[in-house]
């Protein structure tokens, strides 16, 4: 199992390839998603509330994935299972490809191309969604079960998406944790703190 960067979400048609920019890769967030894991198992919170150190640094490659295994239990099953969906999705598009008797044959033989040049590129992807989802899974556990009240962390783009994403995870759980995400300004730095509303 590799993590790598490889883009936005491919849009592949008989034309060309383009990237809908709206679907960023994955990758981009697993280095604060297990620097949360990390810092919410052991870290001690005043008052039930979390907040992120603004100068952590980045992970290695690495390092996350040594923290990925270590909270998020053996991913190589999850990880399997991702990849198949999208194989099976891009076995499934290049037999429609195939058979699509309403385009020429160079726009199906373009069509056929493109999908198997993005092949390795969207198997990476389905693989950082996943890892991903695992890291975003096991945070929501540890709000819920070491009761936090509050996670603050910097009101960047990507702190921000990983702590909606938590909220979604907690909202579509069995028992739904109600959630709400404020802005405020502390020392002329915006920052972002989700509060946990129920249990």
């Amino acid at each position: 199992m590799q993590i790598k960067y490889v883009g936005p979400k491919p849009i592949i048609s008989k034309t060309g390839i383009s990237f809908d920019s709206q679907y960023d890769d994955r990758y981009t967030y697993l280095n604060i998603a297990v620097q949360l894991l990390k810092a919410l198992d052991h870290e001690y919170f005043e008052d039930k509330t979390y907040k992120y150190a603004v100068d952590s640094g980045r992970l290695k490659d690495s390092d996350i994935v040594d923290g990925l295994k270590e909270y998020c239990g053996n991913l190589g099953h999850a990880v399997e299972e991702g990849i198949k969906a999208e194989q099976k999705l891009i076995d499934d598009e290049l037999k429609r490809a195939k058979e699509n008797k309403s385009i020429s044959e160079l726009e199906r033989e373009a069509l056929i191309k493109n999908i198997r040049m993005m092949e390795s590129y969207r198997l990476q992807y389905a693989t950082n969604e996943k890892l991903y989802n695992c890291a975003v899974q096991r945070l929501a556990t540890f709000v819920k079960q070491d009761h936090i009240d509050y996670v603050i962390v910097p009101m960047f783009q990507r702190f921000a998406a990983v702590l909606h994403s938590v909220q979604d995870e907690l909202a579509n759980q069995k028992f739904p944790i109600d959630t709400r995400m404020d802005i405020y300004e502390e020392d002329g730095k915006l920052m972002a703190k989700m509060e946990v509303k129920n249990r």
